[in-house]
């Protein structure tokens, strides 16, 4: 059972009817369960902040919203979120955070509702002091020490003197905040103080190796400096070798939480005589007397401190090294995962090889089926071809024929649609197009070598088929209808004939088509017309109180 509270719900409903899967994401991270957030929801965060078009003001102002609720467990997991995202997200993030003025005032926060407020209260205060400091480090040196390159060629071991010891009391101020959370093995009872431990774990594993390197590059020029830059660095290793204890027994605590024993590096000692070699460099320089020391045993004591220093500094990169493996790893599980989830969904769907059955081109035994098909769209070569269809259905030029003609009679043809045609010999046609005469349609033009197939389509039920005649080369005398009779079978002789009953057009026959220079063109009614007068209008003279008014023409 979900331990969302109404209020969760709500919120989470009011995001998600504006739109804002961000905001969702975030109200579902910091809800009132006693747990740390989910991964889900924190991996979607850092997703988003690597995508361009995510408004990260926005995100982080989300976040410092949701610090101000009333609840500890609402706080913390706001806290936690926004500690994710500084070292898992984007570098952006951390920027923006960094470019605020104000980040988490917390410094008063207190939960009354109960005792495990009071308690959460505590850690809740310390937690975002440390995070405020984290964006304050990176404002000042523009980087995050938890994220530098470390080695030989490191960020802190090639740093000059100047900037070292301008940057050695930042690092230490990050390392106090961190080491102040100060939780016992026995505080650590629920998941959300446990997320934010581990979280802080990994921080100080990081910033401590980060610090150690500057340590040694500090070292490796101290007996060059001047005397104040001496003193300096002398007041920067006496505050290492304190907070190398306190960092000894934070991870105390955390062996003792459970955190595996190779997750926790070894912390080696550097020699207390190396202590005394710089007291006495110093006090050399400030002309105080001393004891004798040689250049050479100086020396020896540098380079075992250094090396002690050094082999802390590899087991705290073995120790991020093991981490890094570790994430590698569970990346690989969870795409192997995907992988294997998407092999099942494609075994279970169906495949459909009943589509291309009624395919005209379909594989049959893993191959593809040539059968030969009619080919409807290719022109006839030759009229009296058997092998051939005598019409193409969507041939651009048909060849139509007299069906009855007493020169040229041939045996008929299979036709395209099971019937049989009366196939004509071939006739000098003056034109190879389509030979209709829509003037003979409109009166313009009695029509002429208009013949009809009266046995072509009885198949199909007296289906009307327009057949016009090719003109022939000699005196062919042309069929005539009387007048007041329709052929069922022709269109074009039935709108002809039609046209003629009604009287329309002039009834001349037009045997080649004449063009001539179009004439004046008089939009007025044409050459007959003659302009209409308008009719006078004569009045009666009006008698009004006895005068008489003159009658007005119009």
């Amino acid at each position: 059972m979900s331990g969302q509270s109404i209020t969760d719900r709500i919120t989470a409903a009011q995001h998600s009817v504006t739109g804002s899967a961000v905001s969702k994401t975030v109200c579902k991270a910091t809800t009132h369960e006693i747990m740390g957030p989910k991964k889900k929801h924190l991996d979607y965060l850092i997703q988003c902040t690597n995508e361009m078009n995510v408004n990260i003001p926005q995100l982080a102002d989300t976040l410092f919203e949701r610090t101000t609720n009333s609840s500890w467990v609402v706080v913390f997991k706001s806290l936690i979120t926004t500690h994710h995202l500084m070292v898992y997200g984007n570098e952006r993030f951390i920027q923006y955070l960094a470019s605020r003025n104000t980040l988490f005032n917390l410094s008063n926060f207190l939960d009354k509702s109960g005792l495990q407020g009071y308690d959460m209260s505590t850690f809740i205060r310390r937690y975002s002091r440390y995070l405020n400091e984290k964006a304050v480090s990176y404002r000042q040196v523009a980087f995050d020490f938890t994220k530098v390159k470390r080695g030989a060629d490191g960020v802190m071991r090639t740093m000059n003197t100047e900037k070292l010891l301008k940057t050695m009391p930042i690092i230490q101020n990050q390392m106090d905040a961190l080491l102040d959370f100060n939780v016992n093995a026995n505080e650590l009872t629920n998941g959300v103080i446990n997320a934010a431990f581990m979280l802080l774990f990994k921080d100080a594993i990081r910033l401590f190796a980060a610090y150690n390197e500057g340590i040694i590059n500090l070292l490796e020029k101290y007996f060059d400096m001047k005397k104040n830059q001496c003193k300096d660095g002398l007041d920067i290793y006496k505050k290492f070798l304190t907070r190398m204890t306190r960092i000894s027994e934070f991870l105390k605590v955390a062996e003792q939480v459970g955190i595996d024993r190779g997750d926790i590096p070894d912390l080696s000692q550097a020699p207390s005589s190396l202590l005394d070699a710089l007291e006495q460099h110093l006090a050399s320089l400030e002309g105080k007397k001393i004891k004798d020391s040689t250049a050479a045993s100086r020396a020896t004591t540098l380079s075992n401190a250094v090396s002690s220093l050094a082999s802390t500094g590899l087991s705290l990169t073995r120790v991020d090294e093991r981490e890094k493996q570790a994430a590698l790893e569970e990346e690989q599980a969870r795409l192997k995962a995907l992988k294997e989830q998407r092999i099942k969904e494609l075994s279970k769907k169906p495949h459909n090889a009943s589509t291309t059955a009624s395919s005209p081109v379909s594989s049959s035994a893993g191959s593809i089926n040539t059968t030969a098909a009619i080919d409807l769209f290719s022109t006839p070569t030759s009229l009296n071809s058997s092998s051939k269809l005598p019409n193409d259905l969507l041939d651009m030029q048909p060849s139509f024929q007299p069906a009855v003609h007493p020169l040229s009679a041939v045996p008929p043809v299979a036709s395209t649609w099971g019937g049989f045609t009366q196939s004509l010999a071939v006739q000098p046609q003056t034109s190879g197009g389509l030979n209709v005469d829509f003037d003979s349609v409109f009166g313009n033009k009695s029509p002429t070598n208009i013949n009809v197939d009266p046995t072509g389509f009885e198949d199909m039920g007296g289906l009307l088929k327009p057949t016009v005649a090719s003109q022939i080369h000699g005196s062919i005398p042309s069929s005539k209808h009387p007048p007041g009779k329709l052929v069922s079978d022709d269109l074009d002789s039935s709108l002809a004939n039609l046209v003629g009953n009604l009287g329309i057009g002039n009834g001349t026959t037009k045997n080649d088509v004449h063009w001539s220079q179009p004439g004046e063109k008089r939009l007025t009614g044409g050459t007959n017309w003659q302009p209409k007068v308008a009719p006078t209008t004569t009045w009666n003279p009006a008698t009004l109180n006895g005068m008489h008014f003159p009658p007005y023409v119009s």
